[in-house]
């Protein structure tokens, strides 16, 4: 295991099209859901233990080499609007592109070849992982850390919410998102061995309402 390909896969930096899409903060701030640092906080820390562990236990089996195309029909039915399921594809192409040109390898290609349009973000997050040497709980951490990172980020932007208040909020979430980690990455020992109703299937409702709603918003900042 590579410290130092962990931290290329999980930087900001890395082309992944992650800095067009906030999360579903952009529509939580347009609820009002999301007006300050403390909100925020809330905010992420509802995403840690929802779709975050949904995605770092998807993202940590694919890492061990669980069928992505299992992974992917059990992301599908765990993401039930349409506007997120665009999304994650988006995301998971765009992805799977930078990954490709960084970590060449043939598990890389025939995912390419099997998902043209893309396959879900945390999935191809778990094969990225894997191709780069990487373990199911970096991947974990790597889903989990995203999940937040991105809100936090894009709530600098849209209220001008302090950068240094932005990055407490994620430090302060970070015991609990070791803990869900840790769970996300046991699902994924059991899945290479029960099959994917193994995978958590926790649910955000309001994020998906929020979701379709911002798909048809005018004058929207960020895609999702």
């Amino acid at each position: 295991m590579s410290r130092a390909a962990l931290l290329v896969l999980a930087d900001g930096r890395f082309p992944a099209g992650g800095h067009a899409h906030s999360g579903g903060a952009e529509a939580a701030v347009h609820a009002g859901a999301i007006s300050g640092a403390a909100s925020l906080e809330d905010f992420c820390r509802g995403r840690l233990h929802t779709t975050g562990r949904v995605s770092a236990a998807l993202a940590a089996s694919a890492a061990l080499g669980v069928d992505p195309a299992a992974l992917d029909a059990a992301a599908d039915a765990r993401t039930p609007s349409p506007a997120l399921r665009a999304a994650a594809r988006k995301l998971g192409r765009q992805l799977l592109r930078a990954a490709r040109a960084t970590w060449p390898c043939p598990e890389l290609e025939a995912l390419a070849r099997r998902f043209p349009k893309g396959a879900h973000q945390p999935v191809v997050l778990g094969a990225a992982a894997r191709a780069a040497g990487l373990g199911p709980e970096d991947a974990a951490h790597c889903a989990l850390y995203e999940s937040v990172g991105g809100p936090a980020t894009a709530t600098v932007r849209l209220l001008g919410l302090d950068p240094f208040d932005a990055t407490a909020v994620l430090a302060r979430l970070t015991p609990e998102a070791d803990r869900v980690a840790e769970r996300a990455v046991r699902a994924a020992h059991r899945v290479a061995a029960e099959g994917v109703d193994a995978l958590p299937a926790a649910s955000a409702p309001l994020l998906e309402l929020l979701a379709e709603a911002h798909a048809v918003r005018a004058g929207r900042l960020f895609a999702s």
